[in-house]
């Protein structure tokens, strides 16, 4: 029977307050003190301390130091412990990277991934890799011959960090980070915090998947130190999230920035012309077997290019403790569930189709969308006025949306649900005919029904579609509906 390898762990005391400082893995370079939060750094058997670690943000995640989980990788069924934490920012929001030790010896890195997580391991590029700033949003590279698509660029900075590290950028100062996303559902990570730049590889999991021990009870935090009253009215404020970057206050439904955190200057943005959502903020219910909040919602406007007509939808922010963010978007096409993808579907150079996991999904809509109001709490910097190219796709198996801005772009996948789903899902009987939609699907013959009838059905509605032409007198015009977007902009990147 194997047994778990012997693994030689160092300690000694730190040089700032004397407590034990241990290093598991040979790999690690640094730790920070828990007890004095100094920043140390390991040459062979001696501790310098480099200074003090600024203290960590508390994203009440339901990870924690020393947790212990397995995961598959290269057919094998490896142990892996969490032993250090490190929380970065960028103009896309903040984000938070779990250190793995793995029982083979090596390091892997559980980061956040628009609300959900993903597992990476570092790994040889194969290829001298340029500078961040040549890389551009939606081109292809490769990387040991694969192809990848740039999703993200921009600058980055460590703003604090926990426990045992195999490394650690210095604090506060920018780098270049860069995010590439396959067809197949991989993302690569480009770190250039040091030369040459890190890069690590991996796809996104599921916390349930990873039989993870140790973990935090519950999510819920005290409220004492995310308390504060609003910039614009003076109401107070409280924070229900602490993955929370911009929300909005309940009196004067103000957006308040909370990228510097509630300790940090607060600036606020006052909104009017208000649009009340249908489903109310934290109403609670569950969707495709996940148990599921209200955090925020978002009106959007669109508009196709040369084109004057503008269309609106809804999309509401759902959260769950070990699954992070979806979007229930809410079209004149109907009810939609739709989360960040991992990666990038390759879109056809025409942009008429993309393919996503082997499935192929023709162009619906492109058009310019924007924020117009927003409510409640979310996990990038919502500002109104956010504006985004998009492009909607559809398939039989399901929905594909782009969303670009300048420096990323975020694809999300989803699927359509019925008007009574979301009314039994969040317990909201008394407001089914508010909730009504058109709940179009694909059109499949039923048991039992012959050819014979499909073809008299497909008859009877051309001669229809004739008739109809006919009366308006249209040339060729077709209808197009506003249905929107099928997921939110969101922070993006595969560790944000």
């Amino acid at each position: 029977m194997a047994t778990d390898p012997t693994q030689r762990t160092y300690r000694a005391p730190c040089p700032g307050c004397g407590a034990p400082v241990e290093f598991r893995s040979a790999q690690s370079t640094h730790a920070v003190c828990g007890y004095c939060q100094s920043t140390v750094v390991r040459s062979g058997e001696v501790l310098t301390r480099l200074g003090k670690m600024a203290e960590l943000f508390d994203d009440h995640s339901p990870l924690q130091l020393m947790a212990s989980g397995r995961i598959q990788l290269d057919g094998k069924d490896l142990p892996f412990s969490l032993i250090g934490r490190l929380q970065y920012k960028s103009d896309a929001g903040v984000w938070t990277e779990w250190v793995a030790f793995l029982q083979d010896g090596s390091m892997a890195t559980l980061g956040e991934d628009n609300g959900a997580y993903v597992f990476t391991r570092p790994i040889d590029p194969g290829r001298e890799l340029p500078e961040a700033a040549r890389f551009r949003i939606g081109t292809t590279t490769a990387i040991n011959g694969k192809p990848y698509s740039v999703a993200y660029t921009g600058q980055a900075q460590l703003i604090s960090a926990q426990g045992e590290l195999p490394k650690l950028p210095p604090l506060g100062q920018p780098f270049g980070m860069v995010e590439l996303r396959s067809s197949d559902g991989e993302v690569v990570s480009i770190d250039y915090s040091h030369t040459p730049p890190g890069v690590e590889r991996g796809k996104a999991v599921l916390l349930d998947d990873l039989q993870l021990q140790g973990l935090k009870d519950e999510s819920a935090k005290d409220e004492k130190g995310r308390q504060f009253n609003c910039p614009h009215c003076g109401a107070p404020v409280q924070v229900q999230l602490a993955t929370t970057k911009s929300l909005t206050c309940g009196s004067c439904a103000s957006i308040i920035d909370l990228s510097s955190g509630v300790g940090g200057e607060l600036r606020s943005a006052e909104q009017d012309e208000p649009v009340r959502p249908i489903i109310p903020l934290g109403a609670k219910g569950q969707l495709q077997g996940v148990h599921w909040q209200v955090v925020g919602f978002q009106h959007r406007m669109g508009v196709e290019p040369g084109d004057d007509e503008h269309f609106g939808w809804s999309e509401y922010l759902l959260y769950n403790q070990k699954r992070g963010f979806a979007f229930l978007v809410d079209s004149e096409e109907g009810w939609s569930m739709v989360r960040p993808t991992t990666g990038a579907p390759q879109m056809a150079a025409n942009g008429r189709s993309a393919t996503y996991l082997g499935t192929q999904y023709d162009l619906k809509y492109h058009y310019e969308a924007e924020t117009t109001y927003v409510l409640g709490e979310f996990y990038w910097q919502v500002t109104r006025g956010q504006k985004t190219s998009n492009r909607d796709f559809a398939s039989a198996k399901g929905l594909l949306s782009m969303e670009q801005t300048p420096n990323e772009v975020t694809w999300s996948s989803g699927d359509k649900l019925a008007s009574d789903t979301v009314v039994q899902a969040f317990k909201l009987q008394d407001k089914k005919d508010v909730l009504q939609r058109d709940d179009p699907g694909p059109f499949v013959a039923a048991k039992g029904v012959g050819c014979a009838t499909i073809i008299l059905i497909a008859v009877v509605i051309l001669i229809l579609l004739i008739i109809l032409s006919n009366c308006s007198g249209s040339s060729g015009s077709g209808y197009r509906s506003s249905g929107g977007s099928f997921g939110g902009y969101s922070s993006g990147g595969s560790h944000k």
